[in-house]
């Protein structure tokens, strides 16, 4: 990371809660238990609420305190809930979603953190501050969650993975641009609220049509359907 020692004491704090962040993002990717993965995506929403207000307190940006407290109120309380309850309607919290290749998953988990900072690697010139290492965490978390997306078996499972992108790139905003206008944020926070309700009527519609929400199973239904 850009000398980190050199860095201002608040701009420290962000990169450590941003590299927490990251290290939020592997234990998704390597969590089998439901209940746990979704307990695990709150405390993501928690560490990127306390990363906006660190940056809204580093760049004098007051709106993003607003959108550091709907980030703590959506994503690390309501959203968390909502799944949480759907879960037990389904029967499903404590069941497992068992990754796939877990050691080759992580494996791979780990080249692509190495792939973003490559990526980001000739923006160095152009980039002040925390501005690179940020880059380069939001990208690593984008794509950790997009590998969990595709190695889960289970649509909720995969619905935290769809959230988990949502939070990689709102960050990336945050870190990087000091945030979005505020109404563009207010609109995000709109949608990620009808998307989580929506995911939820779509899971008892699943449940009640194959009496299962493991994606193998749609998969098998699609291809006897062809």
């Amino acid at each position: 990371m850009t000398g980190y020692l050199d860095l201002p004491l608040l701009q420290q704090c962000i990169l450590t809660l941003a590299s927490m962040i990251l290290v939020s993002a592997f234990a998704l990717l390597a969590q089998a238990r439901v209940v746990a993965t979704i307990h695990l995506f709150a405390w993501q929403g928690v560490l990127l609420a306390a990363v906006t207000s660190l940056v809204a307190w580093d760049t004098g940006e007051s709106h993003l305190f607003i959108s550091a407290a709907l980030t703590l109120v959506l994503k690390s309380a309501f959203v968390p809930w909502l799944l949480v309850r759907q879960a037990r309607r389904l029967n499903i919290l404590k069941d497992q979603d068992a990754v796939i290749r877990p050691g080759i998953t992580l494996l791979a988990a780990g080249a692509l953190v190495i792939f973003c900072y490559g990526v980001v690697e000739p923006i160095e010139q152009y980039a002040e501050g925390i501005t690179r290492d940020a880059i380069a965490l939001s990208l690593a978390v984008v794509m950790l969650a997009m590998l969990m997306l595709v190695t889960r078996r289970k649509a909720i499972t995969q619905v935290v993975a769809f959230m988990a992108i949502e939070n990689g790139l709102f960050f990336a905003a945050v870190t990087a641009t000091q945030g979005m206008p505020l109404i563009v944020e207010l609109g995000i926070a709109f949608d990620v609220l009808v998307a989580a309700v929506i995911f939820g009527v779509f899971f008892f519609h699943i449940r009640d049509s194959i009496e299962s929400l493991d994606v193998d199973q749609l998969n098998r239904l699609s291809e006897r359907q062809t």
